[in-house]
């Protein structure tokens, strides 16, 4: 089982975002990029998993865990930056993105901004769009109504759809304590700004190879909203998970590790493509 190590990188000056790394030294760069309220926990069944053909990177967003609160800067394009910063910072010239659920966002921006760092692009659940979609909008407005502490109760409930199979208890309690470090005002300003954007948008401009993978039983992402994804980014992959929801990468974690591993040799060894749309 592979070593994980914590570490921190200072990505400008007043904030330093924890990292986690894991793999082999001349793997491919792989950087993982957590979605709202998470941390770099979140792909800790990834990490430990990695072949030695990968070498695993997960920082800790803004706002988000044990990284740097800085009182505003929670759009996706801010994250963005932050991603960006990250790369140089641990000085990594050129990686594979991966984006889980709305960390997809940040990722995919840098993706279409930045082709020349970023060698592929997977997208773990990642939304094509948000603000077509009434429960994620209802899910904000509650949002709006948080204050510090923010209540257990809620981040269990904001975890409770997010899995069809059944997931370590230890694990998850592991995640609810990692989003409960959350202040309100960041729960707010990430969620309303993932609302605000115009997300489709963010998929104009992505010229690097990418990977789509979506659970089928996916309660927040229909089959349509990947299409979005499908239809914008020319040449995506697509790989749908039977019987997997949200978190597919908590859920089917070994078949994640081999689908991000396959497709990296695709993009290193051009050949044959995987897939479907």
């Amino acid at each position: 089982m592979t070593v994980i190590s914590l570490k921190s990188a200072q990505v400008r000056e007043g904030l330093a975002l924890p990292y986690a790394e894991a793999g082999y030294p001349s793997g491919t760069p792989v950087v993982f990029v957590h979605g709202l309220a998470d941390s770099w926990w979140s792909f800790e069944p990834l990490l430990r998993r990695l072949p030695a053909s990968l070498h695993g990177y997960a920082p800790t967003q803004r706002g988000h865990g044990d990284a740097g609160r800085p009182p505003e800067g929670y759009a996706p394009d801010d994250f963005a930056a932050d991603l960006v910063d990250f790369l140089n910072a641990v000085d990594i010239p050129r990686a594979v993105l991966v984006g889980a659920s709305s960390g997809g966002v940040p990722a995919r921006i840098v993706a279409g901004s930045h082709p020349d760092r970023i060698a592929g692009l997977v997208l773990l659940g990642v939304p094509g769009a948000l603000a077509d979609k009434p429960a994620v909008t209802r899910m904000v407005g509650a949002m709006e109504d948080l204050a510090d502490p923010v209540p257990r109760a809620f981040v269990e409930d904001f975890l409770a759809g997010t899995a069809t199979r059944p997931i370590a208890r230890g694990f998850v309690e592991t995640m609810v304590e990692e989003n409960l470090k959350l202040p309100a005002y960041v729960w707010k300003d990430t969620a309303r700004g993932l609302l605000d954007a115009d997300l489709p948008a963010t998929l104009a401009g992505i010229l690097v190879p990418t990977l789509v993978i979506w659970g089928e039983q996916d309660e927040f992402l229909p089959r349509e909203d990947q299409q979005t994804i499908l239809d914008a980014v020319h040449g995506a992959e697509f790989l749908a998970y039977p019987e997997t929801g949200h978190c597919l990468h908590w859920e089917q974690p070994e078949r994640v590790v081999a689908d991000i591993a396959a497709f990296v040799t695709r993009i290193e060894h051009p050949g044959t493509r995987a897939g479907g749309r």
